[in-house]
């Protein structure tokens, strides 16, 4: 039998993403253990979650480090003391040079369509105001693999969901976080079965193996 993949959580706020991880390995539809949550701030619901799961945390904060390069080394550190096999990204709002040994095994999501409304400052409600304002018919999530610029690393999945006229940013934000909540799972799930490939700056998924 394979053995769960190794997976740690970055964040930087309320832990919903995490949430959803940590009910999917409870409930058995994730294979995954989860190692360590790597937290930017202390003060937030995440990393006060992670450790009443008792979970190794570690709070690396972006002003403690003088650029994104030095940050990336930190974090990479705890990561690989974890013996981490995939970074996930869950709310994490700070840039960080991915080092070497993780390239291709970290993920975000972002609640929106990339390329469209991504980019610094992008981010919660900042995306589907814009998305409202933008008049867009249609939403949606992205998971794609992390590279050093905001989310611009190469697409895994996307889901859609509508845009109504008489939508508000938390209407909309709902209705893609119940997106976010199955494509994450969906994409760790492929990640895990060896059936995301890079090629030439794109992801190929495999089918599934009989």
């Amino acid at each position: 039998m394979t053995a769960p993949l190794r997976i740690a959580v970055l964040l930087s706020g309320s832990g919903r993403t995490f949430d959803n991880l940590v009910e999917r390995r409870r409930d058995g539809s994730l294979p995954i253990e989860l190692v360590g949550v790597v937290a930017s701030r202390a003060d937030v619901r995440g990393y006060a979650r992670a450790r009443e799961e008792g979970l190794p945390t570690a709070l690396i904060r972006r002003r403690d480090h003088a650029d994104a390069a030095s940050y990336g080394v930190a974090i990479g550190a705890a990561l690989a003391a974890w013996r981490t096999e995939l970074a996930v990204m869950a709310g994490f709002l700070h840039l960080w040079s991915i080092p070497a040994a993780l390239q291709g095994r970290v993920m975000n999501i972002h609640p929106s369509l990339l390329p469209a409304f991504g980019g610094a400052g992008m981010h919660g409600h900042h995306v589907h105001e814009a998305v409202l304002k933008s008049g867009a018919r249609v939403s949606g999530c992205t998971v794609h693999f992390a590279d050093d610029r905001y989310d611009q690393g190469p697409i895994i999945l996307q889901r859609t969901v509508p845009v109504f006229f008489e939508d508000s940013a938390d209407a909309l934000a709902a209705r893609v976080f119940a997106e976010e909540c199955r494509a994450y799972p969906e994409a760790i799930a492929l990640f895990a079965q060896r059936r995301l490939h890079l090629v030439a700056g794109r992801v190929r998924i495999d089918p599934p193996r009989s």
